[in-house]
């Protein structure tokens, strides 16, 4: 992890775009400088990305790396405002900021759920789930240009109305759980209405608490409730709003950017498309490949050295908020070809991507992502074989922030 590997000292900080933006030409250029990258967030805030995927694999693993936020230098000295619109990563309380003995307490305690075995049991309910939504996206089409935005009617929708269920949740409250989680995530909200939605989202969330320690059911938040009632050690009440957070977030978002990116890129490549339709391929394949070519999260926050680490060659203070660039290591001619760059759903790896995480940390959903992303593809590919873009690819317009990777909407035809 200390040998220099092509890495220049003294490069320019690249100002990440709060805006967002297709992040891929950016990363082309940052990776050809070094695999590690000085960065500036908003609020001039200084941090470093790491991009390589060696580089990044290393440093997800590495010992005296740590989430929880006591190590964030500019937090700990006041320069964190409560408006920042990364703070909610940086601080919210739960296995995402938690580590060693805690992130293991508080990973146990939801692991179960996320088993392969229990995930595989959910994939009736999960074809249930497409299937309507599928019926309803073809309603949706059937208006004067037969045009649907594919993301809102079904790739969003699919994996929020599963994880809800999981977790018990009214499906009431969801477009307004999709709606604050999507604004607190966001890296370009302005910090009052970064303020108000994080307020409105954790009192939504307290509320649901309240509603199933009332009323408790056979889901996993009436479980977590259980656990804190028994013995308050186990899980403390913020741990179980930041744990409901974390579910619900991380639980529908990286799996709506995998589909309409998955959706994308094959309408794109109708080559790749055909040798899936014909059984030359797996809808597994497609689901690898678009984590590792169009990863559905760009940069994501943080990580802190907790002492001074040289990275790739590269310097990285203690207490620097580090950014983990997914999206960058999928395409690192280094670790995947000089074709990085090609979606290619045959493709043999060697190297597997990091999209889901590496080392303690990675994610615990990715079992339930994989599956709600291969029925989605392969009921939505069944169901309209034809379906294609509706506008040209440069019409897209990205997603908002640099946390995640997609596009806003995604117009489709489902026929032709």
């Amino acid at each position: 992890m200390n040998a220099p590997h092509g890495s220049t000292p003294g490069r320019t900080p690249h100002r990440l775009d709060a805006a967002g933006g297709c992040p891929h030409a950016v990363n082309a250029r940052l990776l050809a400088q070094g695999a590690v990258a000085p960065v500036v967030l908003p609020g001039g805030i200084e941090g470093m990305a790491v991009l390589g995927h060696d580089a990044l694999r290393d440093f997800l693993a590495h010992p005296d790396v740590a989430k929880e936020p006591r190590h964030f230098t500019a937090l700990a000295e006041g320069r964190i405002p409560e408006g920042w619109p990364l703070r909610t990563f940086a601080t919210v309380p739960g296995m995402t900021t938690a580590d060693a003995a805690d992130h293991r307490r508080l990973r146990a305690l939801v692991g179960g759920a996320f088993t392969a075995r229990r995930v595989e049991a959910l994939r009736p309910r999960v074809e249930e789930i497409a299937a309507g939504l599928l019926d309803d996206l073809a309603g949706a089409a059937r208006g004067a240009d037969g045009v649907a935005d594919l993301r809102r009617a079904y790739a969003l929708p699919l994996p929020l109305g599963v994880i809800c269920e999981l977790l018990g949740v009214d499906p009431a409250h969801q477009d307004r759980l999709h709606r604050l989680s999507s604004v607190v995530v966001a890296t370009d909200t302005e910090p009052a209405r970064a303020v108000a939605a994080n307020r409105e989202l954790l009192a939504l969330l307290a509320a649901i608490a309240a509603e199933k320690t009332a009323t408790p059911g056979d889901d996993l938040t009436s479980a977590l409730i259980a656990v804190r009632d028994e013995d308050g050690d186990r899980l403390a009440g913020p741990e179980l709003i930041g744990t409901l957070l974390l579910m619900i977030v991380a639980g529908h978002e990286t799996t709506l950017n995998l589909v309409t990116n998955a959706v994308r890129a094959l309408c794109a490549h109708r080559d790749q498309l055909a040798l899936v339709q014909s059984g030359r391929a797996d809808w597994a394949d497609v689901v690898e490949e678009t984590l590792r070519w169009d990863s559905p999260l760009g940069y994501f926050p943080f990580r802190y050295p907790t002492r001074d680490l040289t990275v790739d060659g590269t310097p990285i203070p203690r207490g620097t908020p580090v950014l983990a660039g997914y999206a960058a290591a999928g395409r690192d001619a280094k670790a995947h070809g000089p074709d990085a760059d090609r979606f290619d759903i045959t493709r043999k790896r060697k190297t597997k991507h990091l999209s889901l995480g590496h080392g303690p940390h990675y994610c615990l959903g990715a079992p339930l992502a994989r599956l709600e992303a291969t029925v989605a593809l392969e009921a939505l590919f069944t169901r309209f074989p034809e379906l294609d873009l509706a506008v040209p690819e440069s019409a897209l317009r990205p997603h908002a922030g640099f946390v995640g990777n997609s596009v806003r909407a995604l117009p489709v035809r489902p026929y032709r």
